[in-house]
C-alpha cells in the first residue's frame, strides 16, 4: 500500500486491510516497534546491499576475501617491511589484519549508512516504511564482509601457529561495540547528508583521519604517554585495542577510557536515533 512519506502510522483499526496514517508531532518514540514490524524489509534492503555491491565485477564475491588479503599485503610490505612499525612480537601481517577486521567493517558501514538515505530517495518518496531501516542496513550489510575477513584472520592465525586464547570470548562483546558505534555515526551523517550534501564529500576525508587517529597501523604504546587519556577516548581506538588483545594478547583488558567512550557512545546513538526520527518527516522535503 503506496502511503504519505511525511506521515506516520499511529492507528490501526481493527480491520485488517485500512491503516490510518497521520502525521507525527513533537518528539515522537524511537518506533522500536515500527523496526521490528518491517523486519522482512529489513533483511530484503540487507540482501540487495549485499547483492548490488559486488554486482557485475568481474570477479564477484571474490572481492569479498581479496580486499582484505590485498590491505594486508600492502599494510605488511609498506609499514611492517619498509617503515618497520613495532608490531608487539607478532607477525605485522596478524597485527595489521586485527585492527583490519573491526576498521573495514566501521568504515564501510559508515559509508554504506551515512549515503544511505539520499541514495535510496526513489523509494522513500513513494512507499511509507521506518526510514531508520534504511541505514540500519547500510550498517548490517557489512556483517558478510566481516565474516569472510575474520575467516582469513583465522587462517592466518593457523599459519603462523598462534594459539586461540580464552579472552576470545570478549570478541563479540567488541564487535557489537563497533556496530553501534558505526551506527551511531551513520545515523547522525545520514540525517545530515539529506541537508547538506557536502556531508557526502566530507565522509570520505574523516574516515582517512580517523583511521590515522586510530591505532590501525600502529600500537597504543607509539602514543605520547601525556595524550593516551584523550586517544583513548576515540572509541575506535579501544574497539581495535580490544581486539588485539582478545585475539593475541596484545596490550590490556579494557581500560575506564574505554568504558566512558562507550558510554559517550550510547548517548549519542541515542541522540542520533532520537534527531533522526524528528526529522524524518521532513526527509522528502529536502530529497
Amino acid at each position: 500500500m503506496v502511503e504519505n512519506s511525511l506521515s506516520h502510522p499511529i492507528t490501526h483499526h481493527h480491520s485488517p486491510h485500512v491503516t490510518v496514517i497521520e502525521p507525527s508531532r513533537g518528539w515522537s518514540s524511537l518506533g522500536l516497534k515500527d523496526l521490528w514490524e518491517y523486519r522482512e524489509l529489513l533483511w530484503l534492503l540487507i540482501w540487495r546491499e549485499v547483492r548490488g555491491m559486488y554486482r557485475q565485477t568481474a570477479l564477484g564475491v571474490s572481492w569479498i576475501f581479496l580486499r582484505p588479503i590485498l590491505n594486508v599485503v600492502i599494510l605488511t610490505l609498506v609499514f611492517g617491511t619498509f617503515v618497520k612499525v613495532p608490531s608487539e612480537n607478532v607477525p605485522y601481517a596478524l597485527f595489521s589484519l586485527s585492527a583490519l577486521l573491526p576498521w573495514g567493517y566501521f568504515s564501510n558501514a559508515v559509508l554504506r549508512s551515512a549515503g544511505s538515505l539520499v541514495q535510496n530517495m526513489e523509494i522513500i518518496s513513494k512507499v511509507y516504511f521506518p526510514r531508520m531501516i534504511i541505514a540500519i542496513a547500510g550498517v548490517l550489510s557489512g556483517l558478510v564482509d566481516f565474516s569472510a575477513s575474520f575467516g582469513i584472520f583465522l587462517l592466518f592465525m593457523a599459519y603462523f601457529r598462534v594459539p586461540v586464547r580464552i579472552e576470545i570470548l570478549w570478541l563479540p562483546g567488541f564487535f557489537l561495540a563497533s556496530v553501534l558505534l558505526a551506527l551511531t555515526v551513520g545515523l547522525w551523517l545520514a540525517t545530515l547528508s539529506v541537508r547538506f550534501r557536502d556531508v557526502s564529500f566530507a565522509v570520505n576525508f574523516l574516515l582517512q583521519a580517523m583511521m590515522y587517529l586510530s591505532p590501525v597501523i600502529y600500537p597504543v604504546n607509539q602514543v605520547p604517554e601525556s595524550l593516551q587519556f584523550f586517544y583513548r577516548l576515540n572509541p575506535m581506538a579501544g574497539i581495535i585495542e580490544g581486539f588485539r588483545w582478545s585475539l593475541l594478547g596484545i596490550g590490556s583488558p579494557p581500560q575506564i577510557t574505554f568504558w566512558l567512550s562507550m558510554g559517550l557512545m550510547l548517548i549519542f546513538l541515542v541522540a542520533g536515533a532520537f534527531i533522526f526520527r524528528r526529522t524524518e518527516r521532513t526527509i522528502v522535503d529536502y530529497l
